[in-house]
């Protein structure tokens, strides 16, 4: 495997981020934000109405990197051997075959996850944390990278199971992508109304490329003050009168790396303290549980990130 410098991983992920803009129209910043979120490792929520091009946006990002993709519609007749797959007899050989479910893939849409039971759902748990999946007592291991997009209609909440806070804690960010502007739309009428765009596009790097990528940027410095200073936002969250369930360890992590990746996106070997304000409203919000709805998840955070102290050391080394 080809070993990257941080200018390496920077370029290659422009590259993909403009490839992605070849397709995805005005949605640079969210296209970053999925980048981070692959780089770093993580899984992201796309929480939005229908038709606004989450499914395109995962499409969009298997064939930059030429991963594979693959599609689940979640339903509440969907069981969980429908995504990890089963033992199948064959009568012929009297021997057990495994028969690859849905999980098996680079890049997995998870498409309304939350119209799915609570067990299939979980069947996501350990594919997302430890990128294997466990069936009769045999490990197999997921290609990586392995990247996880799930979605969910915000509005449509009928025949909808929430997601135990268990499978949100995984996902890395949750983002919404929106409505585009006006010029945003024309040109997506421009774009698609003759042709698609998408099949069309080249891969502009690799799966190997990617899981090079991502041990650069986990060698991203994070200073101790600056580990000191999410624990302290954590902690602001913990001890909040309106949370019931403040930040965990694994969001405390989960920052840190997602701060390693955007540093390295940028150019940078290190990370500072501007890129956890930024992060922190996509990374923690959908971590926190709350005791009533006086005050939003989003200003939560934001208040913590108003109120906690910022370090003032250098953060360079």
């Amino acid at each position: 495997m080809n070993t990257m410098t941080i200018q390496q991983v920077k370029e290659k992920i422009q590259s993909v981020r403009s490839s992605m803009e070849k397709v995805m129209v005005g949605k640079s910043a969210e296209i970053e934000l999925v980048l981070v979120a692959l780089a770093a490792g993580g899984h992201v929520l796309l929480e939005d109405v229908p038709g606004t091009g989450k499914t395109t946006l995962a499409k969009t990002l298997a064939a930059s990197i030429s991963g594979t993709f693959k599609r689940i519609q979640f339903t509440p007749d969907l069981l969980p051997t429908d995504l990890t797959g089963l033992n199948v007899y064959n009568p012929k050989t009297g021997d057990f075959t495994f028969r690859k479910g849905g999980l098996f893939t680079h890049i997995l849409l998870a498409d309304e996850i939350n119209r799915a039971t609570p067990r299939t759902q979980s069947g996501l748990l350990e594919c997302m944390e430890e990128r294997q999946i466990t069936i009769d007592g045999e490990t197999y291991p997921l290609p990586p990278p392995y990247f996880v997009i799930a979605t969910q209609n915000p509005v449509e909440t009928q025949g909808t199971f929430p997601l135990p806070e268990a499978q949100l804690d995984r996902f890395l960010m949750q983002l919404s992508i929106g409505y585009p502007t006006r010029e945003g739309e024309a040109d997506i009428v421009g774009r698609f109304l003759n042709n698609n765009p998408l099949g069309t596009l080249e891969p502009v790097s690799t799966t190997e490329d990617w899981i090079a990528i991502q041990k650069a940027v986990s060698s991203v410095s994070v200073h101790k003050d600056l580990c000191g200073y999410i624990a302290d936002l954590a902690a602001y969250t913990r001890k909040h009168d309106t949370v019931a369930l403040g930040i965990s360890p694994r969001g405390v992590l989960a920052l840190a790396k997602a701060a390693q990746g955007y540093a390295a996106l940028s150019g940078r070997d290190y990370a500072r303290p501007e890129d956890i304000k930024y992060l922190a409203p996509y990374v923690w919000p959908h971590r926190l549980l709350l005791r009533g709805r006086n005050v939003s998840k989003t200003q939560i955070v934001a208040d913590a990130l108003a109120k906690v102290p910022v370090p003032t050391e250098d953060m360079f080394k």
